[in-house]
């Protein structure tokens, strides 16, 4: 998030949101007190240890960091549990488990997995989108040539156009928002789902954009 703040700079508010989420329940958490330390807590904190150091020495190709953040978890989890108690966690565990889904990047192999998928979406929404506003454009997979003037500009739909980082973005304060601001759970539900079709709506946008502004400086799509 740090080298890369392009990409995942909303990782970086992340713990904050989780310590936001932790002070909402202030009173309750006021009212148990004084706390009652449960030692079942060195369980969780023994497995995730245990879990860290199998992914740290075991085969990198499989133990990528998203399967090893899950012993940071299980720590977490199980140092809440000791100091403040089996009462306490209860307020605990939504905070850990935002931190624990939205506080990471995502690594390669599951990227992979999903952004082609998001790449098709983007590039034959850009195409429609860029049609039915009146220019003339090709489509060859996730590549767009969009015609003027007899003169072709292409651009190419790529890994950092597919909209994958905006969407965990959207889905972040989604679930942010629902958190804060909805007490219902149907509306909670509708607005975290709604964080994919928004996200790739915006993304289609993005990219039609690119190829609207390429027509007039090719350093929209080739440049910074």
């Amino acid at each position: 998030a740090i080298t890369q703040p392009s990409d995942w700079a909303h990782t970086l508010l992340i713990p904050a949101i989780t310590g936001y989420f932790i002070w909402l329940r202030r009173k309750e958490l006021a009212a148990l007190q004084p706390f009652a330390p449960c030692w079942f807590g060195l369980l969780p904190i023994m497995l995730g240890v245990g879990w860290y150091l199998l992914c740290v020495f075991g085969p990198k190709p499989l133990f990528h960091h998203n399967i090893m953040s899950v012993g940071i978890l299980l720590t977490l989890i199980g140092i809440a549990w000791v100091l403040f108690g089996t009462k306490a966690l209860r307020w605990f565990w939504f905070p850990l488990g935002f931190l624990w889904v939205f506080g990471q990047t995502l690594s390669e192999v599951m990227l992979n997995k999903i952004t082609f998928q998001l790449q098709d979406i983007a590039a034959v929404g850009a195409y429609f989108l860029l049609t039915i506003i009146g220019m003339e454009v090709d489509r060859s997979g996730n590549t767009l040539v969009v015609w003027s003037g007899g003169e072709s500009f292409p651009l190419n739909v790529a890994e950092a156009c597919s909209g994958m980082r905006m969407l965990v973005a959207f889905a972040a304060l989604g679930v942010f928002l629902a958190a804060t601001s909805l007490t219902r759970f149907w509306q909670r539900a509708l607005l975290v789902s709604a964080a994919l079709p928004i996200a790739l709506a915006v993304n289609i946008v993005h990219v039609a954009s690119l190829g609207v502004l390429s027509q007039f400086n090719r350093n929209f799509i080739d440049g910074e």
